[in-house]
């Protein structure tokens, strides 16, 4: 069987292994943010933290409660890599210096994991451990909470409330990600993944030279930068390096964590609302986009051309020889429309439309599936719009699930679109301004500006992927990156729970003839154009000069 059809089968093998648990998921977690009873250990901590699990929130208060644990997050993940050269564990570690640490701890507390350092050279175990995979579970959790508030405000009737933000980030980490982070990372190990608290080990090459090899707790903090779709590596080759992913089948494995609880959440948002049909449409959605995505990309790695990749038989720079074009793509396209940053190739060495696809994915909201929570409530925005307009089209007051769509949320709905552009539009003008930023820059040219556009998009969306061969590593990025990581982090959660808010009060208004349906394939259309309308309206003129012109040269 040629490479081609192995990796074709693989796609199958693992998008069917997501539809098998897509239902008893999705039910799980609507089980999970809906039931009354609290586990022990869940007590327990609601007591320590003097916590009333039975007390709702506002949308202001639950937001209010999002910044002051990602505050907290932040100092914390910050202190652990200043004052590493003091702690247990630190394998003689020196201190990350000030931007940096405080780019690092943005960055995995707004779930983008942006790395412009290498993790083997820079942080020690405890730094890795109690600071960045404890951000991986958080920081996953706050997205899967946001999310739930959303579907509670679109669900209630004339309610003030969206639940208590406390009792969801614990249910989510305690009932979610924890279970199954630990059968995964079972798996990897027994997989040859490294976990480990010991030394570095010295070894002898084959030359005769000494070479330190880091190992340290890898599988635990893999499983969970995929299943909380964060993507930090614990080494600077990220999945690509055989002690994270160590074989063909765990490559596989590591996106199905990666897909597994974003493709299941609409699942979650049917039950929640009262209508399965609902988050079939979301996910239809959702579906359409992803096989556009993967067909273009996998279409532009395959049919690249040139003399070098002619005689090496395929478009392989890059990429690792045991893992292929084919399952390379099929991560990249997967890491790129969700928010996790991983990546088992180098998004600079694809070909100028198979990049420019990966930073499409991105500019797209992440919302096919996209992050864990990030990309249903990203999709039910766009629900809400393709509402607003359809309505505008035939002439009827726009209503989604019984919710109407008026001034006020619309112009909710409008700021979040804005978010993201302002951002990458804005930063990217500015680095591309200023001389002093240009030694950043591998590549002059087109792909130059790829870089620079790929680096705010990754950011201002938390994914944290990156073009290889950009250097990030300087104040002004690691300073600017953080506040686009920040703003683009929040400021559309807060713009989301108002939004949730303001449906919450509302009474939900019983269907009639002239009710738009949202649950068939024709509101499901509007939605996939909307998303790639309002996208290819904002971002094609910069794409253009970027990696469209590079695939043109």
């Amino acid at each position: 069987m040629s490479p081609l059809w192995i990796g074709l089968a693989q796609i199958a093998l693992t998008l069917g292994a997501l539809a098998l648990i897509h239902r008893p998921l999705g039910a799980y977690m609507a089980h999970i943010f809906t039931t009354e009873k609290d586990l022990g250990i869940e007590r327990v901590i609601y007591r320590v933290c003097g916590v009333d699990p039975r007390s709702g929130q506002r949308w202001k208060t639950y937001f209010f409660s999002v910044l002051a644990f990602s505050a907290l997050s932040v100092l914390i993940v910050y202190l652990l890599q200043r004052l590493q050269q003091w702690l247990p564990l630190s394998l003689g570690m020196g201190p990350v210096h000030a931007d940096q640490a405080w780019n690092t701890a943005v960055s995995f507390t707004t779930n983008t994991n942006w790395q412009s350092y290498s993790g083997e050279e820079a942080l020690g175990i405890l730094s890795q451990m109690a600071g960045l995979a404890v951000q991986n579970f958080v920081s996953a959790a706050v997205g899967i909470s946001v999310a739930i508030a959303l579907i509670r405000g679109i669900a209630a009737r004339k309610e003030n409330t969206l639940g208590n933000f406390w009792v969801d980030l614990t249910r989510g980490v305690i009932r979610l990600l924890l279970p199954i982070s630990i059968v995964a990372a079972a798996a990897l190990i027994l997989a040859g993944a490294v976990q480990t608290l010991q030394d570095p080990v010295v070894v002898t090459t084959v030359t005769g030279d000494t070479q330190t090899i880091v190992t340290g707790t890898t599988a635990s903090q893999e499983v969970i930068k995929e299943l909380g779709t964060n993507g930090g590596g614990y080494f600077n080759a990220n999945s690509a390096h055989p002690f994270e992913n160590p074989q063909a089948w765990t490559n596989l494995l590591e996106i199905f964590l990666i897909l597994m609880i974003p493709t299941a959440l609409p699942r979650t948002f049917g039950i929640m609302v009262g209508d399965k049909r609902q988050g079939w449409a979301v996910l239809g959605a959702m579906g359409v986009l992803y096989a556009i995505s993967l067909t273009v990309t996998l279409t532009s790695e395959l049919a690249n051309t040139g003399s070098a990749i002619s005689q090496a038989g395929a478009a392989m720079e890059g990429k690792e020889v045991r893992l292929d074009v084919v399952a390379s793509s099929f991560f990249a396209t997967s890491t790129t429309l969700t928010s996790t940053g991983a990546v088992d190739s180098f998004h600079s060495s694809y070909s100028g439309f198979g990049g420019g696809m990966l930073t499409l994915n991105m500019l797209l909201g992440e919302i096919a599936p996209g992050g864990v929570g990030a990309g249903l409530y990203g999709m039910l925005v766009v629900a809400l719009l393709s509402v607003f307009i359809a309505g505008l089209m035939v002439g009827r007051s726009p209503e989604y699930l019984g919710k109407r769509i008026g001034p006020r949320e619309i112009k909710l709905i409008s700021l979040y679109i804005l978010v993201v552009p302002v951002l990458v539009l804005c930063g990217t003008g500015l680095a591309i301004a200023l001389p002093s930023t240009l030694d950043s820059i591998l590549n002059p040219g087109p792909h130059g500006l790829s870089e620079v556009l790929y680096a705010y998009t990754s950011a201002s969306n938390n994914n944290g992927s990156a073009f290889a061969g950009f250097n990030a590593d300087t104040p002004f990025f690691n300073v600017t990156l953080g506040f686009a990581m920040l703003l683009g982090r929040f400021v559309p959660i807060g713009l989301v729970l108002a939004l949730a808010g303001s449906l919450a009060e509302q009474n939900r208004t019983p269907e009639t003839a002239g009710t738009l349906t949202t649950h068939r394939p024709l509101f499901v259309g509007v939605m996939v154009g909307a998303s790639l309308i309002v996208t290819g309206l904002t971002f094609l003129p910069v794409l253009a000069l970027g990696p469209i012109a590079e695939g043109l040269i």
